[in-house]
């Protein structure tokens, strides 16, 4: 069916600050050229950089004043259950209703409960409520980061897909670095985390005002869709039917589920390199820092021509270089092993990123991103606790290269089950004339 527009054309102006130039098959655009991408990139980063000083000022007061493990575990709990629950309608609202606005609504939702745990902070307020704060952002973050990918694709040409996602990607890593150690260092200065959460709510905020200033092209709807139970679940049967993104995304998910030597990184910096927490801190920030170095690169090259092998290697790259960190007891080895995980894992984002915006049409981005979402939050939580469980019965060490081998494996079987990614070249489904 043919879709239509659901909002009001573009205004000439609009339309010409979004309009690509010329290009050649194989060139891209830049995304940073185009303001409201600027915008867009600047607000995530902020929002990105306020969740995770909250999730540093949550862990550590959490654990200061309960001493209890299971308490920090049901952080993480209580902001993936909601996404669990809510990924099939937040994707169908994000293709039914204007996505920018989606955005801005979870904006105000995160500053009311980064307030509100500020305030529960000040106040020593009970166990529950604070849980009930974070499955209030998990909840914001189920609807979010859908419409949020999705929304990309309307503040920019189709050229600058893949250098977009490469900008995001490196904007997400850099906040990964520095803010878990800006929200400690304010916890430290202040005797406190009340102020980190208050300076959250301020990022989340700064975010949803830079969004009132966003120009959006219309989003298309698929026209006699209506309200069916059908249209909640088609982002899954889309999925299933485009083979090369169902591909991208299962080396992905199975990389992260067998790839977990991050969640056993306190083991590794205490008993087997001996490094104490200084190392232990550079050790978590290794992988970002790869995955920043790897966004750099990505951002200043061409399209990729042959983006399946590409992904293939990367993914490849990821379970030897969990390997060499599972077997290593040289603390610069390790660090350096840990930086190639987050560079090769920061290929596969960038392709299964932008597959999902050049291979979904636009009224089904937002399903897509969802399911999308819920497969990748959930594996990175479960990837951890297979991990640890792992650990617990066979060691760190053969955890970390059992992870790693079945990272390979994953590659061999997904290279073997899905011939399509072996002869992807470009990432467009058609490369532009």
């Amino acid at each position: 069916m043919e879709p239509i527009a659901d909002e009001t054309a573009l205004s000439e102006d609009q339309a010409r600050d979004i309009s690509p130039p010329v290009e050649t098959p194989n060139t891209s655009t830049s995304a940073l050229q185009f303001l409201d991408f600027r915008l867009l990139f600047t607000g995530v980063g902020l929002a990105g950089f306020g969740q995770q000083m909250l999730a540093v000022a949550i862990g550590w007061e959490l654990y200061i004043q309960t001493k209890s493990a299971l308490v920090l575990g049901g952080v993480g709990l209580a902001q993936v259950i909601p996404l669990i629950l809510l990924f099939l309608p937040a994707g169908y609202i994000a293709d039914r209703v204007n996505r920018k606005y989606i955005v801005l609504v979870a904006q105000f939702v995160n500053v009311l409960a980064a307030l509100s745990l500020a305030l529960l902070s000040y106040l020593h307020g009970p166990l529950v409520l604070i849980y009930c704060c974070l499955a209030a952002i998990g909840g914001a973050q189920s609807f979010s980061q859908p419409a949020n990918s999705a929304l990309v694709s309307q503040v920019i040409p189709e050229t600058a897909y893949e250098n977009a996602m490469t900008w995001r990607s490196s904007i997400g890593q850099l906040s990964a670095v520095i803010g878990p150690a800006v929200g400690g260092f304010l916890i430290g200065f202040f005797q406190g985390a009340t102020p980190v959460y208050l300076l959250s709510s301020g990022f989340f905020l700064t975010f949803a005002i830079l969004l009132i200033f966003i120009h959006v092209q219309p989003q298309k709807r698929t026209l006699g869709e209506g309200r069916k139970l059908s249209s909640l679940v088609s982002g899954v049967r889309f999925l299933g039917q485009t083979k090369v993104m169902l591909a991208a995304i299962t080396l992905d998910l199975f990389a992260v589920l067998f790839g977990g030597s991050v969640a056993l990184l306190p083991i590794y910096a205490t008993g087997i390199l001996h490094v104490g927490p200084v190392g232990l801190g550079w050790l978590q920030a290794a992988d970002s820092i790869g995955g920043i170095a790897m966004a750099l690169f990505l951002a200043r090259r061409p399209p990729f021509k042959r983006a399946g092998p590409v992904l293939l290697l990367g993914v490849a790259g990821f379970g030897l270089a969990t390997i060499v960190f599972g077997l290593s007891h040289w603390f610069w080895l390790s660090f350096l092993a840990l930086f190639f995980i987050g560079a090769f894992d920061n290929i596969s984002v960038v392709i299964r990123s932008t597959l999902a915006l050049v291979r979904t049409p636009d009224e089904m981005r937002g399903r897509v991103s969802a399911v999308n979402s819920l497969f990748i939050g959930t594996s990175n939580q479960l990837g951890g606790f297979e991990s640890g469980l792992t650990a617990q019965l066979l060691g760190p060490v053969a955890a970390v290269v059992a992870g790693g081998i079945g990272t390979l494996l994953v590659v061999l079987i997904v290279a073997g089950a899905f011939p399509d990614i072996r002869r992807l070249t470009t990432l467009r489904e058609t490369p532009q004339e």
